[in-house]
């Protein structure tokens, strides 16, 4: 499938999901009457309910000099000019007694993808919905344990997380304006709660809306296509930080930090395929990591690598 395939589809209002990589090399569509056959599974924009069970796991994450070594790497080509925010990620493996289905009933996230017997998502963060032909998009940036005293007000005032959410919103008001038209802000730097595991985190998060043509479904593809990859989870600017991110990483992405997404006939909703478990020869892989700004710090940029490993 290709991003015109898309397109086709939407056009004649045919109801379908989509799940597209993180380099845009595999585009999935599948009817969602179909969905059964092919074995997948989805929830988006769910209410979010209650784990039912305990899901304890083993995190054999990669270790901190070698992480700090990749770290190293993006400060050098921050400090060169090549990138300005990196996100950074690697993959961690699991030990756990549980399989793909188990962990897809009990994960709570707004965003659910069991994807065959490939990979689980349940993720917090949308991609883009699109409403009455208004686009929308949700960049999320900074996190915070919701125990901490006065969390809110902490995670507000942090410089560090100011500039990289900055930079992601400014990032993304650029991507819609390649789409759509009247980009603006409606809501800056708004704090959510949601459920990571065990934890509960706050969340800090903007809104960003434009405005499409009526027949947005024509070209759904292209729209797409052209905010691909998500800004929030590679960096910017977009194109030299893609190729720094291929080269400091050292392992293929897959699925993870792609977005998966429905077509309803009429209205779009989508996720960035991020809180991600990666079936890969029997075991399982978690690959999770976070934004790299002048002012990070490699221990705790590290540290929340590791704590983004939850179900």
């Amino acid at each position: 499938m290709n991003f015109s395939d898309i397109s086709i589809y939407a056009k004649k209002g045919e109801p379908f999901l989509f799940v597209i990589d993180f380099e845009c090399e595999n585009i999935e569509i599948f009817l969602l009457k179909d969905l059964e056959k092919h074995n997948i599974k989805y929830e988006i924009s769910q209410n979010l309910s209650t784990k039912k069970e305990k899901i304890n796991l083993k995190k054999s994450p990669l270790d901190f000099q070698s992480y700090k070594e990749k770290f190293d790497v993006v400060i050098e080509k921050i400090k060169a000019g090549d990138t300005y925010l990196l996100n950074l990620t690697q993959p961690t493996p699991l030990a756990l007694d549980a399989n793909l289905e188990d962990i897809y009933k009990e994960a709570t996230a707004k965003y659910k993808l069991k994807f065959q017997d490939k990979f689980v998502c349940f993720s917090p963060e949308t991609f883009i919905k699109i409403e009455n032909n208004t686009i929308k998009t949700f960049p999320m940036k900074g996190t915070i344990d919701a125990k901490v005293p006065n969390a809110k007000e902490k995670i507000l005032a942090n410089q560090k997380e100011m500039a990289e959410h900055i930079m992601v919103v400014d990032l993304l008001r650029n991507d819609l304006n390649r789409v759509a038209k009247n980009i603006r802000v409606e809501n800056f730097r708004y704090v959510e709660k949601i459920q990571a595991g065990e934890k509960e985190l706050l969340q800090v998060s903007s809104k960003i809306c434009g405005d499409l043509e009526e027949s947005w479904q024509e070209y759904l593809g292209e729209i797409l296509e052209q905010l691909l990859p998500a800004g929030s989870i590679s960096g910017t600017p977009k194109k030299s930080t893609l190729e720094i991110i291929k080269g400091v990483e050292n392992y293929k992405r897959g699925y993870y930090t792609g977005i998966f997404g429905v077509f309803d006939g009429k209205n779009l909703d989508s996720a960035v395929i991020i809180r991600y478990i990666e079936k890969q020869n029997n075991k399982l892989v978690y690959k999770s990591g976070g934004g790299i700004t002048l002012d990070s710090d490699p221990l705790s940029e590290y540290n929340e690598l590791i704590d983004k490993v939850y179900i």
